[in-house]
């Protein structure tokens, strides 16, 4: 996997500030993305110890809500083979940090068993994050008022309460 930017004190993507982590590779190409160069599996840096290091380190300073990690794709297969890795170390050394990941793919439909983007291990990722952003950009949708999302289909997902309830729980940000 390869990370094309990360960015500490973000406060665009998700509640508080956080580091966000933009891995690269996506199959979805949507029309007008925001960053079409993270299309790219090769785009960036590989990730490696010594950069979840460096998120770690930074991510344990007091002043952060959580993590945020977005793309590129996520949810592509590859991307979720490494990121656990990282998902399952923030929530044991930082428990009290929240996770929040974006993918074009939906939840309901594509990240489910049978779906194009389940892997071995799609249900431990959405078991350990707090905060789910799913759905494609649409750019006939887009919609600069809302927050945290760029098209109106896009939907913020409490996969705490879903996964606990067994049923889509939209989260209710202020």
């Amino acid at each position: 996997m390869n990370v094309g930017e990360i960015i500490v004190a973000d406060c665009a993507n998700g509640s508080g500030i956080r580091v966000s982590v933009f891995v690269s590779g996506c199959t979805n190409h949507c029309p007008s993305c925001f960053q079409p160069e993270t299309w790219d599996f090769a785009y960036g840096i590989r990730y490696d110890s010594a950069m979840e290091q460096r998120i770690m380190d930074e991510l344990a300073k007091p002043y952060y809500n959580g993590l945020t990690i977005l793309g590129g794709e996520p949810f592509e297969p590859s991307n979720q083979r490494e990121l656990i890795k990282l998902i399952r170390r923030v929530g044991t050394e930082l428990p009290e940090r929240d996770i929040w990941v974006y993918t074009g793919f939906t939840y309901d439909k594509d990240l489910v068993p049978g779906g194009c983007r389940y892997t071995e291990v799609t249900d431990e990722i959405l078991d350990r994050i707090d905060i789910l952003v799913d759905g494609r950009f649409i750019q006939e949708q887009k919609n600069l008022a809302l927050r945290f999302r760029g098209s109106e289909n896009q939907r913020i997902i409490d996969m705490k309460k879903t996964r606990a309830e067994g049923k889509l729980c939209l989260a209710q940000i202020d």
